[in-house]
């Protein structure tokens, strides 16, 4: 096995016959390489699945980049983690023999904000994401990216007290400022995956 394949992750090969969209499950704060497999289930249960663990501990709690502070992100370490996490991916399709690029990355709150910053700044990793509970990555985001052809879910809370909706607003003009082909599924509660949302993303997988 490759050296950037060493991080803990779970790999499902999924469905023999017609596999479903490859699907990049990451975690939020505390989680680790098994917490959204069931959610994996639930949206595409015919999909490969790769589920990698964060490689930042905070507190004991494995997260994908570092923080100064709740809300405020280190851009820096969120940079060189995203390059990490897209050479992770990169190796693992090679392993696993999944088409590069053919990714959707699905994530809850820290999990989502490195989707985001995938999206961002390695756009050729993914081919869209399911962003849940997700707050902005950059200030200023990456120039150049193309997201014309990614499909982009952007499912978060009106009462969620860390992505507010100025939060929400602001990610998601970023997201279409690049091109993506965005639908946003907001829901009544706070910092959660609201199940009423998952028949319509998985939909939107079929």
């Amino acid at each position: 096995m490759s050296a950037r394949l060493d991080r803990p992750h779970v790999f499902l090969p999924g469905g023999a016959d017609r596999p479903g969209v490859p699907l990049l499950m990451l975690h939020g704060t505390g989680g680790d390489e098994h917490d959204l497999l069931a959610l994996a289930q639930r949206l595409s249960p015919a999909s490969p699945v790769l589920s990698p663990r964060g490689s930042v501990l905070e507190g004991g709690m494995a997260r994908f980049f570092r923080r100064q502070a709740e809300g405020v992100f280190d851009e820096d370490d969120l940079r060189a983690r995203t390059d990490e996490l897209a050479d992770f991916v990169l190796a693992a399709s090679a392993e696993y023999d999944v088409e590069p690029g053919a990714w959707v990355a699905v994530g809850f709150s820290n999990g989502a904000n490195i989707a985001s910053s995938l999206l961002m700044r390695r756009p050729e990793v993914l081919s869209g994401a399911v962003l849940f509970a997700a707050m902005v990555p950059y200030a200023q985001p990456p120039s150049g990216a193309d997201l014309s052809r990614h499909r982009v879910v952007v499912s978060n809370g009106d009462r969620d007290p860390m992505a507010a909706r100025e939060q929400t607003a602001l990610l998601v003009a970023q997201l279409r400022a690049l091109g993506a082909q965005l639908e946003e599924l907001p829901h009544p509660g706070g910092h959660t995956i609201d199940p009423t949302v998952l028949s319509r993303i998985a939909e939107l997988m079929g």
